[in-house]
């Protein structure tokens, strides 16, 4: 196609019959910058005002209104309770965090070591486990600490059963206190380090490994100075999630009756209703969450720790000494019966009759009642239906903001456009507890970010405290999915006329659909399971599974409770599998997206 050099060389505002004209009308330039999307001028200002306000009425203002909380009253004295070589808050403080280092530690050691386990050798069982290595994953945090409790406290099935068996006075090695939040948080939290420490394992270049050996390097040395520094990201990132994770754990505390904590201390003041000083732990607990996290992203910055080999990934050593084989094996069995055995009590107990399992090893009385009493009766029935409108409405506000967001951080040029990531960020560090207490302290009294009206004690708080909790999972998921569009395909679309939002919907949103759904099925799971934040801001007319599951476990009902549970691990099975096949789904589209470009 020719250009005439008259055409190109018209002057702005002449008319193409040869007349002048003074351009066109503000309206049609207005029109113009809107249409052009992100590369008009005020177009990533629009969009992002809106989600900036979003994120400051009810992530940041909730938190300073958290803080002038803490100051009410006796302020100084709380904060000063922290500084002080005594008392409960300090304690507190210390408590929690020897028990997220501690959580750490040993999730480490079990996370790396099953990793390099499944990954580097070939030994009989080992597809078994695989298989079932996630399972701790799929339990709610509440279900898993309960399982637990059921099966390795103090009046737990293995205790009993070892005492039966022994014919001792007492349960033998019973697990309680610390040590049994540790347990849980083990084995629960273990799937952070495995899943880092694995994705790291398969990537990694064995000719690096293999040239250290062939210089003289023995084991611990190769380890220490090759696979370590290797392996690096993977451990601070699982370390930060698991650091994170107990920092903000409250139901094994609860369950195994550690009370000094700073979750605890939280709720105990909260129901006490001395807000202010529950307002002191929350701030307390939010600045070091976030102090954290800073400090592992900025160690993980600090060096590179990429390989220059270009080789390929490691094969599995085949395990041949008979011993190891059948060390294996038998490992394998033992392994598949840890990790199956929280599922298969509270199974179990689920068909259990209430009130009849006192202080035999196993239940004697089964029913089917538990579950049909669940779905026949309204008032057993509505707490499912609270969990599933709360997660429903706050799924869809995470949709909306997280994928506005992600597209914003990703895509849009503006001032101030790394505070829309750290606010988020914010979000998604912030403890359960936290959260509520925060929501407490904003929406106690009208505000214009809950239109004058008051949100604490009605049914709007719930979904608003899952939409905070949770929108950082569908902003990561959809973030994730637009950095690997290309968006010249966006681009090509507007230069054919067609307006941004017309080729958002159209190009930009329908490829990246998978992953926003994957985490959008994340965040609906993560809510139907929240129990964290919901036990401090329920009411007897929003009481959610959760909750219910608790107030059932108080009343001795722990068959119904164990019902409830169940349907909570159906439900997030079926969550992952439908996960998984839309992560497949996403990347074979790219795929054929960038074969046909």
């Amino acid at each position: 196609m020719t250009v005439s050099t008259t055409t190109a060389l018209r002057a702005p505002g002449a008319d193409p019959g040869g007349g002048d004209r003074t351009g066109p009308s503000l309206g049609r330039r207005i029109a113009d910058r809107l249409r052009g999307g992100a590369g008009g001028g005020w177009f990533p200002y629009l969009l992002a005002l809106p989600l900036a306000l979003v994120l400051w009425g009810y992530v940041v203002q909730p938190m300073l209104a958290t803080f002038v909380e803490s100051g009410d009253g006796d302020g100084a004295e709380n904060y000063t309770a922290f500084l002080s070589g005594a008392g409960v808050a300090r304690s507190s403080l210390v408590t929690s965090l020897g028990i997220s280092a501690a959580s750490v530690l040993l999730c480490g050691v079990v996370g790396v070591a099953m990793a390099f386990l499944l990954k580097r050798f070939a030994f009989p069982g080992r597809r078994l486990i695989e298989a079932i290595i996630l399972v701790p994953a799929a339990l709610p945090p509440l279900i898993g600490a309960i399982s637990f409790q059921l099966l390795y406290g103090e009046t737990g099935i293995l205790p009993r059963g070892l005492q039966q068996l022994l014919g001792t006075d007492e349960p033998v090695l019973p697990f309680s206190g610390i040590a049994g939040v540790l347990v849980v948080h083990t084995f629960t939290m273990y799937p952070f380090f495995y899943l880092a420490a694995s994705a790291a394992l398969a990537g990694m270049d064995p000719s690096v490994e293999e040239a250290a050996y062939n210089l003289g390097a023995g084991r611990v040395r190769v380890w220490r100075t090759v696979l370590l520094p290797m392996l690096t990201p993977a451990l601070v990132s699982a370390s930060l999630l698991v650091f994170m994770t107990s920092l903000a754990s409250y139901t094994a505390p609860l369950l195994f009756g550690v009370d000094r904590t700073m979750t605890m201390q939280i709720y105990i003041n909260r129901t006490n209703g001395d807000l202010p000083m529950a307002s002191t732990y929350a701030s307390v607990l939010g600045v070091v969450s976030v102090l954290f996290l800073l400090g592992m992203r900025w160690y993980e910055g600090r060096r590179s720790y990429r390989s220059q080999s270009k080789g390929v990934s490691a094969h599995r050593r085949e395990i041949r000494s008979p011993v190891g084989r059948w060390l294996a094996m038998v490992g394998s069995l033992l392994a598949t019966g840890v990790l199956l055995a929280p599922v298969a009590t509270i199974a179990l107990v689920a068909f259990s009759v209430d009130g009849t399992w006192t202080t035999q090893v196993l239940p004697t009385d089964y029913t089917w009642e538990n579950f049909v009493s669940i779905f026949a009766e309204p008032r057993a029935f509505q707490p499912i239906l609270n969990s599933l409108r709360m997660s429903l409405l706050a799924t869809a506000g995470c949709v909306v903001v997280g994928v506005l967001v992600a597209y914003a951080v990703r895509r849009l040029t503006f001032v101030g456009r790394g505070l829309l990531d750290v606010a988020v960020m914010l979000a998604w560090a912030l403890p359960g507890t936290v959260v509520a207490i925060n929501l407490i302290a904003a929406f106690s009294t009208g505000n214009p970010f809950s239109l004058g009206q008051v949100l604490v004690g009605t049914f709007w708080i719930m979904p608003l405290a899952y939409f905070v909790r949770f929108l950082p999972l569908v902003f990561r998921s959809s973030s994730a999915a637009l950095a690997q569009l290309d968006p010249s395909l966006e681009e090509a679309a507007r230069n054919l006329g067609a307006p941004w939002l017309r080729a958002f919907l159209t190009i930009t949103l329908r490829l990246m659909l998978p992953g926003v759904l994957a985490g959008a099925l994340l965040a609906f799971v993560h809510g139907v399971g929240e129990f964290v934040a919901s036990v401090l801001i329920y009411t007897s007319s929003t009481a959610p599974i959760s909750v219910e599951i608790n107030n059932r476990m108080y009343s001795f009902e722990v068959g119904t409770a164990a019902a409830y549970g169940m349907l909570q691990v159906v439900l997030i099975f079926i969550v992952m599998v439908l996960s998984g096949r839309l992560e497949s789904g996403g990347r074979a589209a790219r795929e054929a997206t960038q074969w046909t470009n």
